[in-house]
């Protein structure tokens, strides 16, 4: 399949003709869309973690996350192409933040009726807006590159501009669990004496490693009187739904259309068929570096799901109560935005592979801490815990994140689509175990999968090192446009 490119030439002469400040424009559209994610998943972070304690009867919140990721692999693998090829990137953003609503204003009336539905919806919008946003980074990137006359490369503006997004999208975390924080520990009779958190349980026998299920008895009665007021938790979901009015309206009013840089690369609308959407996209699997990085792609899905759903509910949850929900998660958001911020500065020094190799031993030495760990009442500790968690969740992010496009360039739809589903899988794949066994084995399993995935990566490194030996000449962009242009 042939790239429908402009030639170099004509792309300057285009790029030209915008005018000096061209560049600053793209920047700009990179930071609006930022702030618009940044805002709408304030929203849906803030509400994501708390889902597994305040929803524990029948595990409600679990499968409520479950039929998001769910229905994220569906959509994955059934819409972005054909959602963005009528709307466009910009358009595409748009509807899909709509699609978030209606699970927030589940909230207000939260049952399997309401909240499995709206779940779907999520699931449904998910899978075109990352695939959007991430062909919108891509493109503006190959532009931005052009704009220098190829003085700064095509790839590693893509990471750069993927690190920048990330830096607002990360910041989510910390405002929506800053809100959560502060609106759910309002006027809360709870004492802290010494930074302790005064409880009637046995947190180093019921928390952290040693948690059973949500059925557990012992901690389901501890994280149930310590639920917060239903007042306080409808005006947390009125301020998280005005939040994500105000995403759409940004991407709406702020964001320029790529249609501004099609001298760059024609939109997805002139080269791929919505009815061969699937077919494309399971297509990206007959390329052996896709196959290798599923595993690790699949990690960050469970990584975030454990995260989301079973740090929040047996360490958290179970010995602070749900109202430090928020606090802990402050933390996440934190680390998660020094790493995204970080990760491109410490990977021209460092190497992607060694940072690889260093924040792969760095999790493994946490999850090993976290399943030896003694939990007490002492709430900073959980803090740093989920803040080291969150600075190796923002190096592999962005990371193999980034190389979804330096790897497909032209074919950036069905590349993101593939991250999007196998991250998918990897979470409904958390969030329904998330039931039915304790935490001590789901953080073995984290483990495992991290393992396998690191060794997946380090194979495709080796075969790009073996196939440079041959010829200097090859890339992993080369050998990605081969397979495409055969």
């Amino acid at each position: 399949m042939q790239e429908d490119v402009a030639t170099e030439s004509e792309a300057l002469e285009a790029m030209e003709k915008l005018g000096p400040r061209e560049k600053w424009r793209i920047l700009k559209n990179i930071a609006v869309l930022g702030i618009a994610f940044m805002i709408h998943f304030t929203a849906f972070h803030g509400t994501s973690n708390l889902q597994s304690s305040l929803h524990n009867d029948g595990s409600l919140g679990a499968y409520t996350l479950a039929s998001i990721y769910g229905s994220l692999i569906l959509s994955n693998l059934f819409l972005p192409v054909l959602v963005i090829r009528h709307l466009g990137c910009k358009w595409t953003i748009v509807v899909s933040f709509v699609a978030y609503m209606p699970y927030i204003a589940a909230q207000f009336y939260p049952s399997f009726a309401t909240l499995i539905p709206s779940g779907l919806a999520v699931g449904f919008g998910g899978g075109p807006l990352w695939c959007a946003k991430c062909t919108y980074l891509s493109i503006i990137a190959e532009a931005f590159s052009i704009a220098t006359r190829r003085k700064v490369r095509t790839e590693y503006l893509i990471v750069k501009f993927f690190s920048l997004f990330f830096v607002f999208y990360q910041l989510a975390q910390v405002l929506g669990n800053l809100i959560s924080f502060t609106v759910l520990s309002y006027g809360e009779a709870e004492s802290v004496v010494n930074g302790t958190i005064e409880t009637s349980v046995n947190i180093s026998v019921t928390c952290g490693a040693n948690y059973a299920a949500p059925i557990h008895q012992e901690a389901k009665s501890a994280i149930d009187l310590k639920r917060p007021e239903p007042e306080q938790l409808n005006r947390l979901t009125g301020i998280f739904l005005a939040c994500m009015v105000g995403a759409c309206v940004s991407v709406a009013l702020g964001v320029d259309s790529l249609k501004r840089y099609n001298m760059v690369r024609k939109g997805p609308e002139n080269r791929i068929s919505g009815m061969n959407t699937l077919v494309i996209t399971l297509r990206q699997l007959s390329h052996r570096y896709q196959l290798l990085l599923l595993p690790i792609v699949a990690f960050i899905g469970v990584a975030q799901a454990f995260i989301t759903a079973d740090f929040t509910k047996s360490f958290v949850a179970c010995g602070l109560g749900i109202s430090y929900i928020g606090y802990a998660m402050i933390s996440y958001g934190l680390a998660n935005t020094v790493a995204a911020a970080c990760t491109p500065y410490v990977t021209k020094h460092l190497g992607r592979r060694l940072l690889i190799l260093v924040t792969f031993v760095f999790h493994a030495a946490l999850i090993v801490f976290m399943l030896l760990w003694t939990p007490t009442n002492e709430y900073y500790k959980y803090s740093i815990i989920v803040a080291c968690w969150g600075l190796a969740d923002g190096v592999w992010l962005i990371q193999i994140n980034s190389l979804s496009g330096i790897l497909f360039p032209g074919n950036e739809e069905a590349a993101f689509s593939n991250f999007r589903l196998w991250e998918a899988c990897g979470s409904v794949v958390m969030y329904s175990a998330s039931s039915f066994f304790p935490t001590f084995h789901k953080l073995l399993f984290v483990l495992g999968i991290m393992t396998v995935g690191t060794i997946g990566y380090g194979m495709t490194e080796l075969m790009e090192y073996q196939a440079k030996r041959i010829d200097p000449e090859k890339s992993f962009e080369v050998v990605s446009q081969e397979q495409h242009d055969s």
